[in-house]
């Protein structure tokens, strides 16, 4: 069955789904058997069935059939079969109080860790039983805290293969956390910039801070581990591209150092430039704060180190 329906394969599911629901309930089948019905099915309901199209979904249209296709007859065969309901809650789920529709990875076997068990579903941010409470985060942005209580979904809002949603799961992870170690780097490189620049320019006792040798030595670590750090997130970002299967550990690197690197160098340059550094009404305190919540998001540093710990089996 396709991953998501189109429009007229969606107006099918719900004929069908809404005919069977109404005219063959699970009552039914009990009065056939019950009754021990010679026939063993209801004409009745064929009848009514075949009057709607469904019997002949595979006839060629020339033959007075439908004309449609397996993916079609799959639809009609099973509308309100294996339907799912989800329960839980999903934090820090960024902007989800303007999305229309979310991705939503649950749980259906296994225990937490574990691999296999993890189904992906595409469910209409509207629906009956969820709840989206947005909150403001540090850097201004939104995130949301999403509940689902109870929330009924059918089979065809499943992406990919029931309890292997992993896969598909970790490489949206590694793309997302690839981006924001990226973006790490550029606020890191940005308040590093705007540091030297400052110690250029400040004069104190009559000689420029730059001059300094203790700052000399800060800016200078502060740099070797920019470079590092830039060298980490290039090999994440080309491995993603080349052999996206394998770039885990890359990924896990790059988003490590990227979160200390940042964290380093925006703490460096609010001390760096004295009481000013501390106000509001200087920039820095953007750079610092949008740190802090990459910093977090999919992961913070030492989430990912100690992934790249147990990898290894340490």
């Amino acid at each position: 069955m396709a991953l998501i329906l189109n429009e007229e394969q969606s107006m099918l599911l719900e004929s069908a789904r809404d005919f069977l629901t109404r005219e063959a309930p699970v009552s039914k089948l009990r009065q056939l058997r019950d009754t021990a019905d010679a026939t063993g099915f209801s004409t009745a309901l064929w009848k009514d069935f075949s009057a709607m199209g469904f019997s002949g979904l595979l006839v060629p249209e020339t033959f007075g059939g439908m004309g449609l296709g397996y993916v079609e007859a799959g639809i009609v065969i099973s509308p309100t079969v294996h339907g799912f309901t989800l329960n839980g809650s999903k934090t820090f789920v960024l902007e989800a109080h303007v999305a229309d529709l979310l991705i939503v990875p649950a749980r259906r076997a296994g225990d937490p860790g574990d691999l296999e068990g993890i189904t992906l579903f595409l469910v209409d941010a509207k629906a009956e039983g969820i709840n989206i409470e947005r909150t403001v985060i540090a850097d201004a942005h939104n995130a949301g805290r999403i509940r689902f209580k109870d929330v009924e979904v059918h089979t065809d809002a499943v992406l990919g293969p029931v309890d292997g949603g992993w896969e598909t799961l970790n490489a949206t992870l590694n793309a997302g956390r690839a981006a924001a170690a990226a973006e790490l780097l550029g606020v890191a490189d940005e308040a590093f910039s705007r540091t030297v620049q400052y110690l250029k320019e400040r004069k104190q006792f009559d000689r420029l801070i730059g001059e300094f040798q203790g700052l000399q030595h800060r800016a200078a670590q502060l740099y070797c581990e920019l470079e590092i750090t830039r060298s980490a997130v290039a090999n994440a970002l080309s491995q993603l591209d080349a052999n996206p299967g394998i770039a885990d550990e890359v990924v896990t690197i790059a988003k490590a150092r990227a979160g200390r690197t940042a964290t380093l160098a925006v703490q460096e340059a609010v001390q760096m430039h004295g009481g000013m550094g501390m106000t509001d009404e200087f920039d820095m305190g953007f750079f610092m704060k949008r740190a802090r919540v990459l910093q977090e998001l999919f992961g913070d540093s030492n989430f990912h180190l100690n992934q790249l710990a147990q990898n290894r089996g340490y």
